[in-house]
């Protein structure tokens, strides 16, 4: 998907259904690793860094089958060692996950650098940090990470930022580690806790997932198992903004609404309309809006991931909001290409003031990455005009049939 072409002032209408989280769904794939078996995994999202996931474990020797509905077989148990030194795991930040599986199944890892989105410093010294407090040694060297032990031994590891990446690497080579772990000021989002879970069906005794206080005792072996993983919040945070910014009325499903309360809360104080059911959530944005202040924090906060397309919903809101960006550094470069279609946003470093516009004016401009795309995908939805998105490909990467899905709410998209 090079290019998404929009033509704007249409409102979302009608009912969406929300994909697997993909934010769990990559770590899973990786932690099938430590089994050493074979996994069924269900609703896994179609997304380009599932399928670039896919490659890099079929490369490693697993056999896997993927069909389009996100069913997933695989047996791990005919990789022979975890070592990958491929261009292919520069395209994707969760490709750091085969560090903490493969020092847990074999206690010997190399890859290269991971990649990803372009927003900012992403250090992973809280992951070297747990895996030499666990006995491992760790080298980078020349663009490769490099981690071996004889045996990991289970520690008390306090991080020192909240790390969603680093919880979950840390919680799957200790799953393998003799004795117990214990992680401190352990990240809580819902994903932590899905991944936990799916090691727990595996065989596995991690306790307080969820929580800042994560439990591991090691075990000696985990078995293969069947496991669904949770609806995407990122996904269905970005239809309940789009729905809001075209004064729309959807209803999303397959949703689990306690995970949405930072984004439900935030619409809700905006004037919008948020109701609840069992398993979806109604979002209703035809009322006059207010401008309202964001701020980004770990979960249960505002999500980072939210704060591009929550930026472009503001930027047409009557008044000042004042949007500060707790967690990437680097998550405004999209404000340029926002700027191209008239909105009147200033950046003071991790804050941005925004100044509501009556109208955003579409024109050409450029997706910087996954969440920025989308965020101009909402800009481009309430603009006047045609807007045309160049690089849509980050877009891909985290959103599964977003053009269709648009469609059938009633925008007026395609691809270029």
């Amino acid at each position: 998907m090079n290019k998404v072409i929009i033509e704007g002032g249409n409102s979302l209408r009608g009912k969406v259904d929300i994909s697997g989280f993909k934010n769990a769904a990559l770590p899973i794939i990786v932690g099938t690793i430590l089994s050493n078996d074979k996994c069924k995994i269900k609703n896994l999202p179609m997304i380009g860094d599932v399928y670039n996931l896919v490659k890099i474990m079929d490369l490693l020797g697993a056999k896997v089958s993927l069909n389009e509905s996100g069913y997933m077989d695989i047996d791990t148990s005919t990789i022979s060692n975890c070592v990958f030194i491929d261009e292919i795991t520069t395209k994707m930040r969760a490709s750091y996950y085969l560090l903490g599986a493969g020092l847990g199944r074999f206690g010997k890892v190399e890859v290269l650098y991971p990649g990803g989105c372009n927003i900012g410093v992403r250090p992973i010294d809280q992951h070297i940090k747990g895996f030499e407090a666990l006995g491992a040694n760790v080298e980078v060297e020349h663009g490769v990470i490099r981690c071996k032990a004889d045996k990991l031994i289970g520690s008390k590891i306090y991080l020192d930022v909240v790390s969603v990446g680093a919880t979950i690497n840390i919680m799957m080579a200790a799953t393998k580690a003799e004795g117990t772990t214990i992680i401190e000021n352990a990240a809580k989002e819902p994903h932590i806790v899905d991944v936990a879970n799916f090691i727990n069906a595996m065989g596995g005794d991690v306790r307080g997932a969820g929580t800042d206080i994560i439990k591991i005792n090691g075990v000696d072996k985990l078995h293969g198992c069947n496991y669904s993983v949770i609806p995407d919040q990122i996904e269905a945070g970005t239809y309940m903004i789009g729905a809001v910014a075209t004064k729309g009325d959807v209803i999303i499903n397959n949703v689990i609404p306690i995970h949405l309360e930072p984004i439900s809360a935030k619409l809700r104080e905006m004037g919008a309309e948020v109701v609840e059911y069992g398993d979806s959530i109604r979002v209703n944005g035809n009322f006059n809006l207010k401008s309202v202040n964001v701020k980004t924090l770990p979960y249960p906060g505002f999500p980072t991931d939210l704060q591009q397309p929550m930026t472009a919903l503001l930027s047409n809101v009557k008044g000042t909001s004042i949007v500060t960006e707790t967690v990437f550094e680097g998550r405004y470069k999209y404000v340029d290409e926002l700027k191209r279609m008239g909105v009147d946003i200033d950046l003071d470093g991790r804050i941005a003031i925004v100044e509501g516009v009556e109208k955003l004016m579409g024109t050409k401009v450029k997706a910087t990455d996954l969440r920025g795309g989308a965020a101009l995908i909402i800009a481009g939805l309430i603009a006047d005009g045609v807007t045309e998105i160049e690089e849509a490909y980050h877009i891909e990467r985290g959103y599964e049939n977003f053009i269709s899905k648009l469609l059938n709410l009633g925008a007026k998209i395609k691809e270029g």
